[in-house]
């Protein structure tokens, strides 16, 4: 089982998702050294801490000030963390104005407490950021997706 896979089937709560799109990411990163290619980019799975430093280091933003920030938009965003559909993108929802650059994702564990979504199971959270300049974010129970 690939870490991805692992993080997605709620094996790695300690964890952070972290892709960058090629366009994004300079050819020499030293990022590509420690992450995986994927056909756009780059996608790091590293433990929270070190993967909240990538992200800033990357993208010159705070994971969390970022996160807050896109949440305020609804996407969806690609089972695999390295794609989406930019809300912001009109009904045709396609165009070079439109493409990810980066996406940031967390999971967090069942919360009856909490109740809602996080009643039903372990929560993954996604946040990418878009070449139109706008973010958005995109949350669901781990499991419910696996058919992607």
């Amino acid at each position: 089982m690939s870490n991805l896979d692992e993080f997605l089937a709620g094996e790695r709560l300690d964890d952070v998702v972290f892709y960058l799109s090629d366009a994004y990411l300079d050819d020499d990163s030293r990022l590509r050294e420690v992450g995986t290619e994927t056909d756009g980019g780059v996608r790091l799975i590293l433990d929270g801490e070190t993967g909240r430093s990538a992200f800033q280091a990357g993208t010159g933003m705070g994971a969390m000030e970022f996160a807050k920030t896109a949440m305020d938009a609804d996407g969806e965003i690609a089972r695999s963390l390295d794609d989406g559909a930019c809300p912001f993108a009109g009904d045709d929802g396609a165009g070079d104005d439109h493409e990810v650059q980066f996406v940031f994702a967390f999971a967090e564990a069942q919360n009856e407490e909490v109740g809602g979504l996080y009643a039903e199971g372990d929560v993954v959270h996604a946040y990418a950021h878009c070449t139109c300049g706008e973010s958005y974010s995109h949350k669901w129970v781990i499991g419910e997706r696996d058919g992607e």
